[in-house]
């Protein structure tokens, strides 16, 4: 399946533009972000070179081994943590990613606004809802959103566009797309990454802005 990434992106992309077109929205403004976790730099540089340029990362140490160096020859990529981020990794990340989508609780938004202040880097933010509430996964609780929302944009100021989730595997993903745009809406957030690449078209028929696509696009993940 990795030999035909430019392939797999352009059939992703048409599933993307269908499923936008069928809820009356723009193709355009929907954003593919593949997810190159756990694949080599050599793949990820197959999507660049057919016209791929957003990409998400699990791993800060992962995207500092692969990214330093397409860059310099794709300048014009971005590159998306989409993974939890570690306070004590909170420097590295703002200087090797351009959108951190997990922010997850209180003491990591403490962090990375001291840091985008220090180091001038304020890159876009989307903070992580656990929309199951489920024990095992990051993320800030929905009853406890609205509030967690003010407390990073107007006390503490950090730059957020949107929300993310990752719904339950074993619960009907409609439910909790449903539940993010709502909470989205009532704090006037335009940014909503939620879809992978099992459902990414229902997640566009309700509202996606981004949708995190790996396997469709660069077929099975490797070990890591």
């Amino acid at each position: 399946m990795e030999g035909n990434i430019a392939v797999n992106l352009t059939a992703v992309r048409e599933r993307i533009a269908a499923a936008a077109r069928g809820a009356s929205r723009v193709p355009d403004n929907v954003t593919l972000v593949a997810v190159s976790k756990t694949h080599p730099a050599a793949t990820v540089r197959q999507a660049l070179v057919a016209g791929h340029r957003v990409f998400g990362e699990n791993r800060v140490q992962e995207a500092e081994a692969k990214y330093p160096e397409l860059r310099e020859e794709f300048p014009n990529l971005a590159l998306h943590l989409i993974g939890p981020l570690q306070s004590n990794k909170v420097r590295d990340a703002l200087s090797i990613f351009d959108v951190i989508e997990s922010v997850d609780r209180p003491r990591l938004a403490q962090v990375l606004a001291k840091e985008m202040d220090h180091s001038g880097r304020r890159r876009p933010c989307l903070i992580e809802v656990n929309t199951g509430e489920e024990a095992q996964k990051a993320g800030i609780l929905p009853a406890e959103a609205d509030g967690f929302v003010i407390e990073c944009r107007d006390r503490l100021g950090l730059p957020v566009i949107g929300l993310m989730c990752v719904p339950p595997i074993d619960e009907e993903p409609a439910l909790h797309f449903a539940l993010l745009r709502e909470i989205a809406r009532r704090n006037e957030l335009e940014v909503l990454s939620m879809g992978m690449s099992a459902d990414y078209e229902k997640a566009i028929r309700f509202g996606a802005t981004h949708v995190r696509v790996g396997t469709a696009i660069f077929g099975a993940r490797g070990t890591g």
